[in-house]
């Protein structure tokens, strides 16, 4: 089993020049979806990215996710993706945390274009999101897609984002990976956004555990432990990077009942934040509340209400955290 530690550290990707052998990733524990800085006119606020990055070091947050769906990705234009990538790729040389770069949910040539782009700074890893309009049925069919991605990216390891609450793209995790084998020399693994533990299980366990598997949900990460996952990409660890490191600890090590008594402190913390309608609204919100980070509003047409402010202060001061109230 990983001690926490090696689970904690950077581990450099290995990677092969020849397209014809298959990466080799070793990154495991922890990443982060970054929140994108906007300014209340919408543009970007890239001088808090240098900030935002130290502030996640200091926490022994190892790992940074930028362009999901929390950092919204999908809301910004190809050009405003390549700032955002490069003010990480600069802030993480300081602080040398592992950086994965989402490059899909585009136009296929954007798509092509953000992971060249993502290749040519040397990133550390990139996800990528299915097509979205002509949706892939089977997993053969998404596999071509992806192999047309690696194709562009060759030399940086590739992974999956499996999120079918948003893509509405259902298939099954463990017989894709089974089929997928050594099709793709740069394809290493899944974000795996799903509550589905049992179709997660399956692809943890795919071709003799040779894909890793990053679980996607803040709510499950005891009982993906308790089935063997050590590795996770959790909007909590924004907000609470201090109780997802403790909770990941309690996990990995077996005491199931540290793990669940951390899990439910987790999880309670993460509904009051993401039961709101306006979800990204209160996640940006939650992160100015609660952190010296201020990634000011998400983007238009989203808007924050003074109705969620207020009671995301209610809910957050009864679990007993302290709101701050002093950003803009």
């Amino acid at each position: 089993m990983l001690s926490v530690a090696s689970l904690h550290a950077v581990i450099k990707v290995t990677s092969s020049l020849c397209t014809m052998s298959q990466l080799t990733y070793t990154y495991r524990g922890l990443i982060v979806p970054v929140l994108t800085p906007f300014k209340n006119d919408g543009s970007l606020n890239l001088n808090i990215i240098p900030q935002y990055a130290t502030y996640l070091a200091k926490k022994r947050i190892n790992g940074i996710l930028v362009n999901g769906t929390s950092g919204e990705g999908m809301s910004m234009s190809v050009a405003e993706r390549k700032l955002v990538t490069e003010a990480w790729v600069k802030a993480t040389k300081n602080t040398k945390q592992h950086l994965m770069i989402q490059i899909g949910g585009a136009p296929f040539p954007d798509v092509i274009e953000l992971a060249k782009h993502a290749e040519s700074l040397n990133v550390d890893s990139i996800l990528c999101l299915p097509e979205l309009y002509s949706k892939p049925t089977t997993p053969q069919k998404l596999i071509e897609y992806l192999e047309k991605v690696g194709q562009a990216a060759p030399n940086t390891p590739l992974l999956y984002y499996h999120i079918p609450m948003f893509t509405n793209i259902n298939i099954h995790m463990g017989q894709f990976l089974e089929l997928i084998d050594s099709k793709i020399p740069s394809f290493v693994g899944i974000k795996f956004t799903s509550n589905n533990l049992e179709e997660g299980a399956q692809a943890l366990h795919a071709n003799n555990k040779k894909y890793v598997i990053f679980l996607g949900n803040d709510q499950l990460v005891n009982a993906a432990c308790a089935l063997g996952m050590d590795s996770f990409i959790l909007l909590g660890i924004n907000m609470f990077p201090e109780l997802a490191l403790e909770l990941l600890d309690a996990g990995i090590s077996g005491n199931m009942l540290k793990a669940r008594n951390l899990q439910e402190k987790f999880s309670s913390a993460i509904f009051a934040i993401i039961k709101h309608d306006a979800r990204m609204q209160a996640i940006k919100i939650a992160m100015s509340l609660l952190t010296d980070i201020n990634v000011g509003p998400p983007r238009a047409p989203l808007t924050i209400s003074p109705d969620t402010l207020a009671t995301l202060v209610t809910d957050l001061t009864n679990l007993g955290y302290k709101p701050n109230l002093q950003h803009d």
